[in-house]
């Protein structure tokens, strides 16, 4: 089922005062926003310009607003189509579903209620771990992908990156870490924009201000916190995946130079056959937010190359 105006999203939106709405670069005036139930949920949706279908996927601490400076250049040649991840943002926060096999199910059947039958994908952060898992489970339907600066459950070195001191919040959920977190969401966010990025100041106010009120809707923290309690199933799921081998989609493993960096090609390449590799420079972890011009070219570049040939 599609829509372009739902009470999902008018409710929430009257729950959110437009000026936080726009504190964000904004997408182009020639994109939509939809909310397309899929996968028992409903995610919502910005979709705009023709052409080759690209899927954008986000991660912790943004929503699909992160992917506005991608966005308007991709839309130029591509079908752009930018989701709010199952709990985060504008989309349903459901009860459950929220290991990253069953949000890949969420990507497919977004796409096949807009007609798409197969694209490209960017991600960060969590985006990376159901771009993983969409990868594997829907080979047919990914032509290329890039993984941004994060680690993916039970790949690679996983089990010594998710136990590194800056990722002490995978570990940290529950109902008391919801209470304490409660009416303080711009307290818990300004932790992460502050010590993961290079330089706190590329990350702005108004940018905290706007991903405060959206993690301060009810059961909005309680939902990113699943995210994360749902990391050692995905573990065994991708570890079970990867015994089959590595997957043939093309990648570009995108780091920080202040986070992940080229960590990220050990990730990729612990999954992936065909990897190839950047570091984006002057920037940590919040790549879209501190050095967005170089994660444009960069992803521009991959997406414009001509796809290798089957056997290649």
């Amino acid at each position: 089922m599609l829509r372009t105006i739902t009470p999902i999203t008018i409710s929430v939106l009257s729950c959110i005062s437009s000026a936080a709405l726009a504190q964000v670069p904004p997408f182009p005036a020639s994109f939509t926003t939809r909310d397309i139930s899929s996968n028992g949920t409903t995610l919502h949706v910005r979709i705009g310009g023709s052409g080759p279908a690209v899927v954008l996927l986000h991660g912790f601490g943004d929503t699909g607003d992160m992917w506005a400076p991608v966005a308007a250049d991709l839309v130029r040649d591509h079908t752009v189509i930018v989701p709010d991840l199952r709990g985060f943002g504008l989309s349903a926060r459901p009860a459950g579903g929220y290991d990253k096999v069953t949000q890949a199910s969420d990507i497919a059947g977004m796409l096949d209620a807009v007609h798409v039958a197969r694209a490209d994908v960017v991600a960060h952060d969590i985006g990376n771990m159901v771009a993983f898992a969409f990868a594997a489970h829907y080979p047919n339907r990914i032509s290329r992908l890039v993984l941004m600066d994060a680690p993916i459950p039970g790949v690679g070195p996983w089990e010594q990156l998710a136990h590194a001191p800056q990722a002490w919040h995978f570990y940290f959920h529950g109902p008391d870490e919801e209470r304490l977190v409660a009416g303080r969401e711009r307290i818990y966010l300004d932790r992460f924009y502050d010590e993961l990025s290079a330089n706190p100041a590329k990350i702005t106010d108004a940018t905290r201000v706007h991903y405060a009120a959206l993690y301060a809707q009810p059961g909005a923290m309680h939902a990113a916190f699943s995210q994360f309690a749902a990391f050692p199933r995905d573990a065994k799921d991708n570890q079970a995946l990867l015994s089959r081998g590595k997957l043939a989609t093309p990648v570009l493993a995108i780091g920080g130079s202040g986070s992940y960096g080229r960590v990220m090609t050990s990730v990729a390449e612990a999954a992936f056959a065909n990897v190839t590799s950047e570091t984006i420079p002057n920037a940590g972890h919040w790549l879209m937010e501190e050095n967005p011009e170089a994660v444009v070219r960069a992803v521009r570049e991959f997406l414009d190359k001509p796809l290798p040939r089957p056997g290649s």
